[in-house]
């Protein structure tokens, strides 16, 4: 039996074959929330897409957003992009330990890439997002 636990409290992988599953608290919801990212936070450059990351100052774990625009897609494409980023992100979650909400704007390109390529990109924008976040507090 795997357990995990993100500091929020939302992961949930108990049970054989149990996948884990991002609850309300693990996504950003509100247009405010995307704002206030987007005005006050930093910004990570990747190949395939742009990461926007700001600290929470209540803590309470991560929380992810997704944007992919008209202007990358039809819908299709767009719910394609955003069901292979959200796959990505639920198998590299568990290692992120930072208080931090981000937001994710997708390339045309991620619909192109090996899965395996897109994993290590966003492995990579969290090691990014932990490390900078993690030299300001200390």
């Amino acid at each position: 039996m795997v357990s995990g636990l993100a500091p929020n409290g939302g992961l949930n992988l108990s049970g054989p074959g149990q996948r884990a599953r991002f609850t309300g608290s693990m996504r950003l919801l509100r247009h405010a929330d995307f704002e206030r990212v987007y005005k006050k936070g930093r910004r990570h450059f990747a190949a395939h897409m742009t990461v926007f990351y700001l600290a929470r100052e209540q803590g309470g774990g991560l929380r992810i957003g997704l944007t992919v625009g008209k202007v990358l897609g039809g819908a299709v494409e767009r719910n394609r992009m955003k069901r292979r980023l959200r796959e990505a992100l639920r198998l590299h979650w568990p290692g992120v330990r930072v208080s931090a909400d981000v937001v994710i704007n997708p390339k045309k390109s991620v619909l192109k890439i090996e899965f395996a390529e897109l994993g290590n990109e966003i492995s990579r924008a969290f090691a990014v997002i932990q490390k900078s976040l993690e030299a300001r507090i200390t």
